[in-house]
């Protein structure tokens, strides 16, 4: 709230990524009252965002749906944001990015000079890394499980 003129109840926010992060992020803005769009790549994670009364968009296509936001979560660690994306963004639009390095916004592209983005990056590693450790050791045996390997 610090760095906007509102508060979230009625904000219009876009959550990229639909994972661990980006879900419960959306979960916990929907409780308090934002307008929540997610995005997504998956046919699971769309039926998941439309059973949680989200709207959706597709994370392989922002470009042109990102006029209308108010904030801007990236949990995405890749360049998902570049020159055409954050040039469509309003003057009071705010970008928090909170992936992994190296982030969602392209590396070489100039952010316009409207565009505020708050750079999270890594913050679970940096701030509870015995969490952040048990999140990634969580993940890797459900992902050795699913393969047959453990």
């Amino acid at each position: 709230m610090e760095q906007t003129a509102y508060t979230l109840q009625g904000a219009r926010c876009l959550v990229i990524g639909c994972g661990r992060i980006g879900a419960q992020l959306a979960r916990k803005l929907r409780a308090l009252d934002a307008l929540v769009t997610v995005s997504a790549r998956s046919a699971r994670d769309f039926a998941r965002i439309d059973a949680a009364g989200m709207q959706s968009l597709d994370t392989r296509h922002l470009a042109g749906q990102l006029g209308g936001f108010d904030l801007i979560f990236n949990t995405v660690p890749a360049p998902v944001l570049g020159a055409s994306e954050l040039a469509e963004l309003g003057p009071d639009c705010l970008v928090i990015d909170l992936a992994s390095l190296p982030g969602g916004i392209s590396p070489d592209v100039a952010l316009p000079p409207d565009c505020r983005v708050l750079h999270a990056l890594s913050l679970p590693g940096r701030v509870a890394p015995l969490s952040a450790a048990r999140a990634i050791h969580d993940t890797v045996c459900t992902i050795l499980q699913e393969e047959g390997v453990l």
